[in-house]
């Protein structure tokens, strides 16, 4: 052990540290002179280092007591460290070529060495922003998704063996806890913490806090997050965790990792390339207009879950006579019900899927904790538009997931929503065939030429619908202004009642809305 108690480390004494721990030197050739050391920390959780040598290199993780894109106001345990190399190991003996190795753990300083994962290797994120296609990314991930989820569940493990593996991943609960506030409570009340793309999508997070379908919805989903302990899953599968070049892919960051149902793993992927989807058209230019790779995303998706669900079914078939205490084959004893079996538990595991992958969509738009994917769209309104499109299809997948029996369904689902949702007004939220009145007889309204004139609004404010006037959100807003365009407001407009209809009614509209 290098050091005898925890503290933080910098560059200067993490050479101290690393010049002391012979597992880590070792991989150096014990050669010190001219050590790079970059910290890379995404700045939400932990210290990261890359420490390149001469003769080798790693990567340093250290946990901090407390989460330090907000500080120490907010605690946070330093054994997630412990739980996280615990993950890697279980994951890593499994499914090999997609986890890095571990070279060193100091459970004291809350410290992991592993591999260093060298350029060209990205974050999966910074790619998909980017425009790159990673023609084996479905098959990588559904491949490790497949191995680490089945050898870590029932299916293959003894009742044992799996209680208690179970108990000791009951020590992450602190982790555990924090995914139930920001995934599972937070976006659905008023929370300090909760941000939004303002005053944008200031109704749209009202939206999301006051629609009853939703939050019986969003219950469900926590109390099996909490409660069913299928395998050991990774618990933070996004695509800022996995690093990947075309011809590789590796799953790092499992500090989150407990015995949990195997949707949330396989969702949490999902859900993150639909959020990268929608981003697109934040990302699009005149050179490109990213057409072609939505295509390839929502393929992606596709090709995903078909190839883990094959990979899924054929390891289960390898080992059904096995150890596995799930389904004893002296009782599932003809290849007639175990596919029965087999049918009605992916079928679940879909439906789980889609629902823990809206839930993750939803948090990182309206909650704590924002993607790269839009923040990275200087364009507040369009970055907007495209997360309210992202919002309204998490919303509709969580209440209607069960609908679903395909991801290719889905999908179609998916597009044709698109085509239509563009022209929903994002207030009173119906399309032109739901309202009575026309864009036509709203903009030469009196009404609306009397209290827009000298204003210059959005001529895509609101799409088809056309918000032709002022809004006034004060609730949310001391300085009342157009939603769209950001005028302030003339204090002598008197209020308008709108036309048609507006589920939002008790705001302040000085407005019409078609």
């Amino acid at each position: 052990m290098a050091f005898a108690e925890f503290r933080p480390l910098d560059e200067k004494s993490l050479v101290e540290y690393i010049q002391c721990t012979p597992a880590l030197a070792s991989k150096l050739g014990n050669r010190f002179d001219g050590l790079e050391i970059r910290e890379v920390g995404d700045g939400n959780l932990n210290f990261v280092y890359i420490v390149v040598g001469s003769a080798g290199s790693f990567v340093i993780k250290q946990a901090l007591p407390y989460i330090r894109c907000i500080g120490e106001s907010w605690p946070m345990t330093k054994e997630r460290a412990y739980f996280e190399v615990v993950a890697l190991k279980e994951h890593g003996h499994w499914c090999p070529d997609h986890v890095p190795e571990v070279y060193h753990f100091d459970r004291t300083m809350s410290l992991i060495g592993m591999r260093y994962l060298e350029p060209p290797h990205i974050i999966l994120r910074k790619g998909l922003i980017a425009g790159i296609e990673y023609p084996l990314l479905a098959e990588h991930i559904s491949e490790y998704m497949a191995r680490t989820l089945f050898c870590t569940s029932l299916l293959y493990h003894s009742t044992t063996e799996h209680k208690r593996a179970v108990a000791e991943f009951c020590g992450n609960v602190e982790m555990c806890r924090l995914t139930e506030q920001v995934v599972f409570s937070d976006p659905y009340k008023v929370s300090q913490y909760n941000r939004w793309t303002s005053p944008y999508l200031d109704a749209d997070a009202e939206a999301v806090r006051e629609d009853n379908d939703l939050k019986l919805e969003i219950a469900k989903l926590k109390s099996m997050f909490c409660e069913r302990a299928q395998a050991l899953v990774h618990g933070d599968l996004h695509t800022g965790s996995v690093m990947v070049t075309r011809d590789s892919t590796q799953v790092i960051d499992p500090e989150f990792a407990f015995y949990g149902p195997m949707g949330f793993d396989v969702g949490a992927f999902l859900g993150n390339l639909f959020l990268s989807f929608f981003s697109q058209d934040g990302h699009a230019n005149e050179g490109n207009d990213r057409k072609a790779y939505k295509e390839w995303i929502l393929q992606s998706t596709e090709e995903t879950w078909n190839l883990f669900r094959q990979k899924f079914v054929s390891l289960w078939n390898e080992h059904k006579n096995g150890s596995g205490e799930a389904y004893l084959p002296a009782i599932y004893n003809n290849d007639v019900l175990l596919e029965l079996v087999q049918r009605k538990f992916m079928k679940d595991l879909f439906h789980d899927t889609l629902g823990f992958g809206a839930a993750k969509m939803i948090r990182r738009i309206v909650g704590v904790a924002h993607v790269e994917d839009f923040e990275s769209i200087t364009d507040a309104g369009k970055r907007a538009d495209c997360e309210r499109r992202a919002l309204n299809f998490a919303m509709m997948l969580l209440k209607e997931r069960r609908k679903f029996e395909g991801i290719g369904e889905n999908n179609s689902t998916l597009m044709k929503r698109l085509n239509s949702q563009s022209s929903i007004c994002f207030l009173c939220k119906l399309a032109p065939s739901q309202r009575s009145h026309s864009k036509a007889d709203q903009l030469s309204s009196p009404a609306t030429q009397q209290y827009t004139q000298g204003y210059n609004h959005s001529s895509s404010s609101c799409s088809c619908c056309d918000i032709v006037a002022l809004v006034s959100l004060p609730r949310f807003h001391p300085v009342a202004q157009c939603i769209p365009c950001l005028q302030p407001r003339k204090a002598d407009i008197p209020f308008v009642k709108p036309v048609g209809t507006s589920r939002f009614a008790n705001h302040c509209h000085i407005c019409v809305i078609s």
